[in-house]
């Protein structure tokens, strides 16, 4: 087996940059469609020009709108963001003000002691004993 480690070290550089080649490739497509500033006509004449010049594309696409790139990129997580934190926020206040630390209201506790009652798993006196813990605190 006759490959000498120049060869391979060279054989891993070509694979690693045509890896990526294809994350840039990739990478431009994605803005080319996300990008609500273009129209229809300009997104498909931005494709073929990819498409049919690769590395000429990928590069005057760069060149062209590289900047907006980063910026369209901000501000895409950033309306990701506040619109989790909108979710989390709605979640928030949407949950009962009288939850107890397991997440059960003291209706539920109430409801669960008068099951467990009326199968007679609990006794009256015990009954009216949790019943006051639950109402009490």
């Amino acid at each position: 087996m006759d490959y000498p480690l120049l060869d391979a070290f060279l054989t891993m550089l070509w694979f690693f940059l045509w890896v990526m080649w294809f994350v840039m490739l990739f990478r431009v497509f994605g803005d080319i469609f996300r990008d609500d500033s273009i129209g229809g006509w300009a997104k498909a004449g931005w494709t073929v020009f990819v498409c049919v010049l690769p590395f000429v594309g990928v590069f005057v696409y760069l060149i062209a709108r590289g900047r907006g790139m980063g910026e369209r990129d901000v501000r895409q997580h950033q309306q990701h963001e506040q619109a989790f934190r909108s979710y989390v926020q709605e979640a928030a206040a949407g949950a009962p003000a009288t939850a107890t630390m397991t997440g059960a209201t003291r209706a539920d506790e109430l409801t669960k002691l008068a099951g467990l009652h009326d199968h007679g798993d609990i006794t009256d006196a015990e009954y009216e004993r949790a019943k006051a813990k639950v109402l009490a605190g």
